[in-house]
């Protein structure tokens, strides 16, 4: 793990996931954003993937968890990958899809469990920073990056997590932010920094999240949340209800980054299926890594185990 925070992987990982958390700052999803050849190939491969997920039906099963329909449709995934991947790339950059499909197929979850958790996101973040690195999406691609391709694929791995009853992979209960997703709630709360209405305490009230939440990532989130689970929400989700007594944006924004470092990539069993090749290599960088600190600091941990002061639920 020392010489995975010291490599350039690392590097270019974290400084990916920053660029990106600074170029959505304060926008909605709907804003205007320049989309290249490489956003729209991108975004028509996951609209054909979820047309596979409708012509691969759920079976019945007794258990209520993991259909194994799921196999097939990833076993289909897996198969055609390199076509998926050379019909959205322009030919010139073909040579770099054998390396590029390793992350593509490990972007929806594992087919031996049937299930899906936040190292299965990272290989689909890292599957766009690699977009980045070869040419394929250029700099003013980043909000479309996050808007186009990251929201269509989390539209797509909903679908998956509905369709198949997928597990969690690594959850940690009622602790974890979510028992899926992350990096939408970092980048969503970034997009919430400096709204004139919205603040943290707003993000659990119903006509909110019903009225923004096709705007905000982060309200998408909770919204899903609410679709999946039962009871009261400070009970199913209390990490993320400590964070609506933050006082701003920019502190949730920072806190959540912290937490991404700590929480996902910080953890061995997240880390030890990662690819490592000529796009994001294992060898040492010659720079240290970027700051994880986000907008700014926080005075309390957002995210803090149970028992520590600062995680209460306010009354």
């Amino acid at each position: 793990m020392p010489a995975w925070e010291r490599s350039e992987a690392y590097c270019e990982y974290v400084g990916f996931i920053l660029a990106l958390n600074e170029a959505v700052r304060s926008k909605p999803i709907g804003c205007n954003c320049d989309e290249g050849p490489g956003t729209k190939g991108i975004v028509s491969m996951l609209d054909t993937l979820s047309v596979w997920i409708d012509e691969t039906p759920p079976i019945d099963q007794p258990q209520r968890f993991g259909n194994q329909a799921f196999r097939k449709w990833h076993q289909r995934v897996k198969d055609n990958g390199l076509k998926l991947l050379q019909d959205a790339l322009p030919e010139n950059l073909h040579r770099a899809v054998p390396e590029l499909v390793e992350y593509l197929t490990e972007s929806f979850g594992n087919s031996t469990r049937i299930d899906y958790g936040t190292g299965h996101e990272m290989a689909f973040a890292m599957l766009i920073c690699c977009l980045f690195k070869i040419g394929a999406l250029v700099d003013n691609e980043r909000v479309a990056a996050v808007f186009r391709i990251f929201n269509r694929y989390l539209e797509l791995v909903r679908k998956l997590q509905l369709t198949y009853r997928m597990e969690p992979a690594g959850s940690h209960g009622v602790w974890s932010l979510d028992d899926y997703q992350f990096l939408p709630f970092v980048w969503g709360s970034s997009q919430l920094v400096a709204h004139p209405l919205l603040e943290p305490r707003s993000f659990i009230q119903e006509d909110i999240i019903e009225n923004n939440h096709k705007d905000y990532m982060f309200l998408s989130c909770i919204k899903f949340i609410q679709q999946v689970k039962t009871g009261p929400f400070a009970e199913h989700s209390n990490q993320l209800w400590n964070i609506s007594a933050v006082e701003s944006w920019t502190k949730v924004n920072g806190g959540l980054i912290k937490m991404y470092k700590a929480e996902v990539l910080a953890k061995y069993p997240v880390i030890q299926h990662v690819l490592f090749g000529s796009l994001l290599p294992f060898k040492p960088s010659s720079r240290q890594p970027p700051s994880m600190r986000g907008a700014g600091p926080t005075r309390r941990p957002v995210m803090a185990p149970p028992g520590i002061p600062g995680s209460q639920p306010k009354p």
